[in-house]
């Protein structure tokens, strides 16, 4: 048995010690938001956090977890959706199929966290996430526009911007 926190929440699963980490949290506590790509930590659609840095959980082995570990996934990021990624995705309409966009959210997410504004080349670094649709500049907008909000406050609405980019 292993214990998790997810999200801010102990729980404890049933699984062998080579389980990935993407299929505990979709199976076994029911979060969807993280999506299963290729299995092989190449496209980014199960991005989560874990202790604050972003990673593929498809390649994270349970039994290689702490108890102490934080694992965040989208569903985590903010219970409201009123995190300023998720804002910004909204604000720039930037999914297009939307099925990666979770993975790419969590990406930016720790990308702000470490690097506040960014330029062009530290998003382009930082987001290696596949997306099939290739809304890649409307993805480093949003970043762009997240990190201004997050910069002007944290009750600071987004540009109202649907305009595509």
């Amino acid at each position: 048995m292993a214990q998790l926190n997810i999200n801010g929440k102990v729980r404890n699963v049933q699984v062998a010690a080579d389980t990935p980490l993407l299929w505990v949290i979709r199976e076994q506590v029911g979060l969807t938001g993280t999506k299963y790509g290729c299995g092989v930590a190449q496209c980014g659609a199960c991005s989560v956090h874990l202790n604050g840095a972003v990673v593929r959980s498809c390649s994270i082995p349970v039994g290689t977890l702490k108890a102490t570990d934080r694992i965040v996934t989208i569903e985590g990021l903010s219970a409201t959706a009123s995190h300023p990624v998720q804002k910004a995705w909204v604000a720039l309409d930037v999914p297009q199929c939307g099925y990666c966009q979770s993975g790419q959210i969590m990406a930016a997410a720790a990308l702000l966290k470490k690097t506040p504004e960014p330029t062009d080349a530290d998003i382009d670094q930082a987001m290696t996430n596949i997306c099939r649709c290739g809304t890649y500049q409307r993805i480093r907008a949003a970043v762009h526009l997240a990190a201004a909000d997050m910069a002007a406050g944290a009750d600071a609405a987004p540009v109202k911007s649907k305009s595509r980019v």
